[in-house]
């Protein structure tokens, strides 16, 4: 399979007065909403999908329509912490419990940790940890940091093909505009290598699954998010310590503080939150389930 990266869009030119009525365009062409699907569809969210359609009211529209479509099937904001836990026993995907210099929440993703192979579980995962993060964030905030650790990683932690290509069609077709920078820390090489072959906007056949995650990233705008790090190199130090407060910044990622994943205090933090997913969609639940009992 060959990939190329696909040639910029032409941003139109709308001010916020342009936008604001692209905002109420696209939430008349959608017609009436109730439910869940009402509470989704917040101006925010419809800028989002705006953006990532580059201010095209048709194609956000499709695209929304889309995600109403799979959030009534799929049901994230019903996904609770005891159903995934298993997935989250070697911390493979976390929530920080720091934000960047922005103050936005903080994922921390370790594919070398990647354990289990069933796909839809691995989708779910990541699903709850998105939505949870998104929970978390800040008042004013859209878009949440992540940083990935690929310590440990050789192609037999390797995600398989499909589970990659089931969070890429997740990630870019039902979190638009969510993520604001992505750190890949320590990643080999050919990664890097790789990459700036796409930036040069050149055909290369992969032939390593793991790297079916750029699919995500071809979009120009998104692609400029995607910084490479490494242990030692002064230029990686000045750049991670420009979106992260060495304080807080883990030492697996060159910082000072120390982190290491506890998945019995990580589910213990999930459970609170679950209670307050269930009180943000307005549903009475509460969780039946404790730390202790995972």
């Amino acid at each position: 399979m060959y990939l190329i990266r696909r040639q910029p869009h032409t941003q139109q030119e709308n001010g916020p007065s342009e936008r604001d009525a692209k905002v109420c365009e696209l939430r008349a062409a959608l017609g009436p909403l109730s439910g869940r699907s009402l509470q989704y569809c917040t101006d925010s969210c419809l800028r989002r999908y705006l953006e990532a359609r580059n201010w095209n009211v048709d194609k956000a529209k499709k695209m929304l329509e889309e995600t109403i479509k799979w959030r009534a099937t799929f049901k994230p904001e019903e996904i609770r912490w005891h159903e995934v836990a298993h997935e989250g026993v070697t911390g493979k995907i976390s929530r920080a419990n720091f934000h960047d210099r922005s103050g936005r929440t903080v994922l921390i993703m370790r594919p070398g940790m990647q354990t289990t192979k069933c796909t839809e579980d691995n989708v779910r995962y990541m699903v709850y940890l998105l939505e949870n993060g998104i929970l978390n964030l800040a008042d004013g905030q859209e878009q949440m940091s992540w940083l990935l650790d690929f310590t440990g990683w050789s192609l037999s932690t390797n995600i398989p093909i499909k589970t990659s290509r089931d969070c890429i069609n997740v990630l870019q077709n039902h979190y638009p505009q969510r993520l604001a920078i992505a750190f890949l820390y320590n990643p080999p090489r050919i990664f890097e290598a790789f990459w700036k072959h796409l930036d040069m906007c050149i055909a290369e056949p992969v032939t390593t699954p793991s790297l079916q995650v750029v699919r995500y990233f071809l979009d120009p705008v998104t692609f400029n998010k995607v910084k490479f790090a490494y242990p030692k190199k002064k230029e990686s130090s000045e750049l991670m310590q420009s979106y992260f407060d060495i304080e807080n910044l883990p030492s697996e990622f060159g910082g000072k503080a120390s982190l290491e994943y506890d998945h019995e205090e990580f589910s213990r933090w999930m459970v609170e939150d679950d209670e307050r997913t269930a009180k943000f969609w307005g549903s009475d639940e509460k969780s039946r389930h404790i730390a202790d009992d995972i």
